[in-house]
């Protein structure tokens, strides 16, 4: 159920568009407004409940049932809003259509809210009237998988870790060069990794530059979707432009849950998943260099939107399996530390090719006496250089799956070997 809550993060944006356009569509700060202040509202609203949670405890095998069904309601309530959102968005322009667009998308949002109380009543009518309609072969969660994911990895009285009983073999090593690539290389999944050993792991600073040149350059992307629509001669399309990125990264994170949904089906470890999902994030740049056309800012923004969606998701999931779920909240702390400077480097990069062309390509002077470059030159050299910059994120990736490929493979032979046993 986190991917779903993470995913609605991903709406925010096109939420906020909804809003402004429902109450005063001239008024262009309440944007700016309502990223102020609704996330401070609402983080204040759940630090209640989050401190109060009852301490983790084992679930019988009915209750897992039960939430399986209830993750797949939460899903599909996710992609339905995502796609009401982006589908609507046209005819949202005017404040009356807004305002019941508004109405619906807060009853959307709203929803999930019931979903305990619907989960509850559902278990009262099992209790009550018998129901003859068992749930077997309808949950999403496999009730003797979830028993052999826990005798995975164990608990914490236990003394051995089947994760870490597995070491490297030496003798898979092949020549110097092979010898140069498994170095430092990690063995196995799920090893506490405290801050000081983190910063010493070849595999981490891989995982670092990939997040560094793909996720944060996609962010960094939908601060400028603004400035760029502007001087593309789109200036008209920004909001529906900032609508798009935001629906797309929402499904970009739903998206980060594949590696659950098929592994039953295609196993593939989710450092692979990543390397691929950072493959449209240069394909849009260049696509954006070689043309400037309204459709080629559309799909690169959706890529962009997907790409980078999926990254910041599926990034906590990956940092917890290579470095150790007890040290997941300080490593990833440490990861993301790569979007302030992303921001202020790639920002700096597109102000000053920005800057450099204002006197080469056509201009416009605003009444408040500001200058806005006109025209595809503006950016050109910025979407060719974030490019080449996302490509070495694909294969610092590609390298981070290379080398952590064994491990998730010995962990996917453990899980299979113990299954049959």
């Amino acid at each position: 159920m986190f991917v779903s809550c993470i995913s609605f993060n991903g709406v925010s944006a096109a939420l906020y568009n909804l809003i402004a356009n429902a109450t005063n569509p001239n008024n262009d700060t309440q944007y700016l407004l309502l990223n102020a202040l609704v996330p401070v509202i609402t983080s204040a609203t759940a630090l209640v409940p989050i401190l109060r949670q009852p301490p983790p405890q084992s679930l019988p095998a009915e209750a897992v049932r039960r939430d399986s069904l209830t993750f797949l309601f939460l899903n599909s309530l996710a992609c339905f809003t995502g796609l009401y959102l982006l589908l609507l968005n046209s005819i949202s322009s005017n404040a009356s259509v807004a305002r019941t667009l508004l109405a619906g998308a807060l009853f959307l949002l709203i929803l999930p809210l019931v979903t305990p109380g619907i989960a509850y009543a559902r278990g009262w009518a099992d209790r009550t009237f018998h129901s003859s309609f068992p749930l077997e072969g309808s949950s999403f969660v496999d009730i003797d998988d979830l028993d052999l994911h826990k005798e995975l990895i164990g608990s914490e009285d236990s003394s051995t870790n089947v994760l870490l009983e597995s070491t490297y073999n030496s003798k898979d090593k092949d020549g110097c060069c092979d010898t140069m690539w498994e170095k430092d290389r990690l063995t196995a999944l799920g090893e506490e990794h405290p801050a000081t050993l983190l910063v010493r792991r070849s595999d981490f600073w891989l995982y670092y530059i990939a997040y560094f040149c793909g996720g944060t350059i996609g962010l960094v992307y939908s601060n400028n979707l603004g400035q760029i629509s502007e001087s593309l001669g789109y200036s008209s399309q920004t909001s529906s432009l900032v609508t798009l990125y935001s629906v797309c990264s929402f499904f970009g994170r739903l998206l980060s849950a594949a590696p659950d949904f098929l592994r039953h089906k295609v196993y593939f470890a989710r450092t692979g998943w990543l390397a691929v999902a950072l493959v449209p994030t240069p394909t849009a740049f260049f696509l954006l260099a070689l043309s400037g056309s309204k459709a080629a800012l559309s799909a690169a923004t959706a890529l962009i939107g997907l790409s980078s969606g999926f990254v910041f998701s599926a990034a906590v999931s990956i940092t917890s399996e290579l470095f150790g779920p007890n040290s997941a909240s300080v490593n990833h702390n440490i990861l993301i530390t790569n979007i302030p400077l992303g921001s202020l480097l790639y920002g700096l990069l597109a102000a000053l090719v920005y800057d450099a062309n204002l006197g080469s390509s056509n201009t416009v002077v605003l009444m408040d006496g500001s200058t806005v470059c006109m025209g595809r030159k503006c950016y050109f050299e910025t979407f060719f250089l974030w490019g080449c910059i996302s490509l070495l994120g694909v294969a610092s990736s590609s390298s981070l799956y290379l080398r952590t490929r064994a491990a998730y493979d010995r962990l996917h032979r453990n899980r299979n070997r113990m299954q049959f046993s």
